[in-house]
């Protein structure tokens, strides 16, 4: 009897285990109220695509959704990759959150990516640790990051599993992943991945039409309420 209570431990303790970050065990609040957005400007997005630089797409992008956000919202920005640094050490650590979650955010951030070049490296995983660890720390209610990348991890970490752990501890936290113009196999399935577990959306533009539809559904959760007027 003894042996079989100890077999049946050993059957139950890996499933509770594997279920204690699938996202499918618990409700996320989809109207959240904290959306932080983490967005890539590292080197590549200096490339042109359809005869315009990514990084000035991804502004453009920007300034037109930012409007839409509601105002009841606390909105913020990290970017990574802004900074060019010769030693991997200190590339691997270009983030920073240029605007802090707050209202009515919108002019301040226009005006950090106005200023904003791509340079370095593409720091994923520390940029989603610092966002986690600081940028949306002591703030209640849902938490929504919105990752913009045009790129894989390059520094050597892996978002997929930082995800993986992540939920382990924390259940108020959700990922979408924007793949912008993103080609290789591996760096798509970690970025997916890093968007399945947190029970988030990852999507694949691979042009600016596609780069704007796939933002917009991702805002949905935060947009205005547009009041109709009829006019006689």
């Amino acid at each position: 009897m003894k042996n079989f209570l100890f077999l049946l431990f050993l059957i139950v303790i890996p499933v509770f285990a594997y279920e204690v970050y699938t996202p499918t065990n618990y409700e996320y609040n989809t109207v959240g109220n904290n959306l932080l957005f983490v967005i890539d400007f590292s080197n590549s997005m200096t490339a042109y695509l359809n005869n315009q630089t990514k990084a000035n797409q991804v502004k453009e992008l920007m300034a037109t959704i930012l409007p839409q956000i509601s105002p009841e919202t606390k909105v913020g920005m990290r970017v990574y990759g802004h900074t060019c640094n010769f030693l991997a050490y200190n590339a691997c650590r270009s983030s920073e959150l240029v605007v802090p979650l707050g209202l009515n955010n919108s002019v301040q951030i226009a005006s950090e990516l106005h200023r904003l070049r791509p340079r370095g490296m593409t720091p994923i995983t520390y940029s989603l640790k610092q966002a986690v660890k600081k940028d949306l720390n002591n703030y209640e209610g849902t938490k929504h990051i919105i990752l913009l990348t045009d790129g894989g991890e390059n520094c050597d970490e892996s978002p997929c599993d930082y995800a993986i752990a992540l939920m382990k501890q924390r259940r108020d936290i959700k990922i979408d992943v924007i793949a912008f113009d993103v080609e290789g196999e591996d760096d798509l399935a970690q970025l997916k991945c890093t968007a399945d577990v947190t029970g988030g959306k990852f999507s694949e533009a691979d042009t600016k039409a596609e780069l704007f539809r796939s933002m917009g559904d991702l805002i949905l959760p935060h947009r205005k309420e547009v009041e109709a007027v009829i006019l006689d």
